[in-house]
């Protein structure tokens, strides 16, 4: 079995407007730098991404966003994206904001086939409105729903033509569990090797959680804030 796509283009000609999309990364690190930018560059509109954050104003999500080729964003962090900011105070943009654990105890629910959760994060405030709550061994909880998408864009650093996939450090971060929740995820590597190549002891996403992988190229990785020590 051959999962491989002769490129990025070719991966998100799959994607139709108005399709939901859980994407990898945390600030700029372990995106789909080559997914993102071909999408962009289809123009395919309406979509509803579900990512920790949306990159910066011209890199990432960013850029998306910039082009309104986002309906809806769900996110732990505006962070250092001002379009982000922007479209959601005007209005522009609809945005469900949801407590970074709980974001990602979402998606590993929805990968995992588990109904809903119950925790205590949020109780109290506007993010529990309307949802149900419960008292449990003293204290209160709020239920959450799991979370899943048609798609998944993730980033790893290596892997095979079946999709067995390894991330390296930090990368690694929402791209394991995203994999896992989507219809059907679609992996961008920066490195392609041959079925046997990786050590089975090493891989994080077995490949029958990947239904595309793509070889990814020209990686920029950007810094979203660079601090330097005085000299």
């Amino acid at each position: 079995m051959n999962k491989v796509l002769p490129s990025a283009e070719a991966a998100v000609a799959l994607v139709p407007n108005g399709a939901s999309i859980l994407m990898g990364g945390f600030g700029l690190c372990g995106i789909p730098e080559n997914l993102i930018q071909a999408l962009h560059e289809r123009g395919t509109r309406d979509l509803t991404v579900i990512s920790n954050n949306a990159g910066v104003d011209d890199f990432g999500i960013g850029i998306l966003l910039k082009a309104r080729q986002v309906r809806k964003m769900i996110s732990t962090y505006v962070g250092e994206n001002k379009e982000f900011e922007r479209q959601y105070l005007m209005g522009e943009l609809e945005v469900e904001l949801v407590p970074q654990g709980t974001f990602a105890e979402r998606i590993r629910s929805g990968g995992a086939g588990i109904g809903g959760f119950f925790t205590p994060t949020a109780y109290g405030t506007v993010v529990a409105e309307g949802k149900e709550t419960r008292m449990i061994g003293g204290k209160h909880y709020v239920l959450e729903s799991p979370l899943t998408a048609d798609f998944a864009f993730v980033h790893a650093w290596k892997g095979d033509r079946v999709g067995n996939l390894v991330y390296r450090r930090t990368a690694r971060n929402f791209n394991p569990v995203m994999a896992t929740a989507a219809r059907i995820t679609i992996a961008e590597v920066e490195h392609l090797v041959e079925p046997g190549a990786i050590d089975p002891d090493h891989v994080v996403t077995p490949g029958i959680f990947v239904t595309h992988i793509v070889q990814g190229a020209r990686y920029e990785k950007r810094i979203e804030k660079r601090t330097l020590r005085p000299t």
